[in-house]
């Protein structure tokens, strides 16, 4: 294994903005302090480190004082109220383009606009633009924004691939029935995308990793303290402040 690997992160979309009138739509879906997220970046060193002590076989970083790992009281505590228990988020995935069609109108009201090499991924530029489209003056117009917004953050922070410009449409009959979203375990899911991500990252031959770094970076900080970004205007004396990001 390879110990002076420098692990490239991709590059994520800016943080999501929304319209204050959705509000309470998005918090009845459990997605709302999701929303207020940043984006963190940079810190390819503690990255490739963490990397570097990850072990596939039991899903737990190896360090001189033991084994240590996410767990999903860390999901609740950083990412709010997004839930964790629940009906597991899974389903079919059918690439076929019959599918992604039907299932685009009765999510966003119309086709969606896919990639050309794949046309099971739908663009999130083209989301973002219907859903600031809608005039929000109905419940079933505010219902459709909601969605559009989930998919974005789906697709762009918390189950993010090799390309943070386009969505999986698998996750669109997720989003079908809006009395369910917060039903789903999306706390579990995106435990087991980081932990994938890390298996994946851990191969002598990775050299980039995606995934939700968001997590990592904040439960490191926040579990190791020593590793946590000392703000400035406190100096390095004060070390141990730690860096997390806000939630209620």
């Amino acid at each position: 294994m390879q110990f002076n690997r420098n692990l490239l992160v991709r590059k994520l979309d800016p943080p999501q903005t929304w319209n204050p009138m959705v509000e309470n739509y998005l918090r009845a879906t459990g997605f709302y302090h999701v929303s207020r997220i940043g984006v963190i970046r940079g810190f390819h060193l503690m990255l490739a480190a963490l990397v570097e002590r990850w072990r596939p076989e039991t899903h737990t970083f190896v360090l001189l004082i033991g084994e240590v790992t996410v767990t999903l009281e860390d999901v609740a505590h950083i990412f709010g109220l997004l839930p964790i228990d629940g009906e597991p988020v899974s389903g079919w995935t059918d690439s076929s383009s019959e599918f992604v069609q039907s299932q685009g109108i009765v999510i966003f009201g119309r086709e969606p606009s896919v990639s050309g090499n794949a046309k099971s991924y739908i663009k999130l530029g083209w989301v973002r633009r219907i859903r600031d489209a809608e005039p929000l003056d109905t419940d079933e117009s505010i219902r459709r924004y909601v969605r559009c917004h989930i998919f974005c953050l789906l697709g762009s922070t918390l189950f993010t691939d090799k390309s943070t410009a386009y969505a999986h449409a698998k996750y669109l009959p997720l989003l079908r029935d809006f009395e369910r979203i917060h039903t789903y375990s999306w706390g579990s899911a995106c435990l087991a995308h980081l932990y994938r991500a890390l298996c994946r990252a851990s191969r002598y031959d990775t050299k980039e990793m995606d995934g939700l770094l968001n997590l990592l970076y904040v439960w490191a900080w926040e579990r190791m303290l020593c590793l946590a970004p000392v703000p400035r205007q406190t100096g390095a004396r004060n070390c141990n402040h730690s860096l997390a990001i806000p939630h209620n």
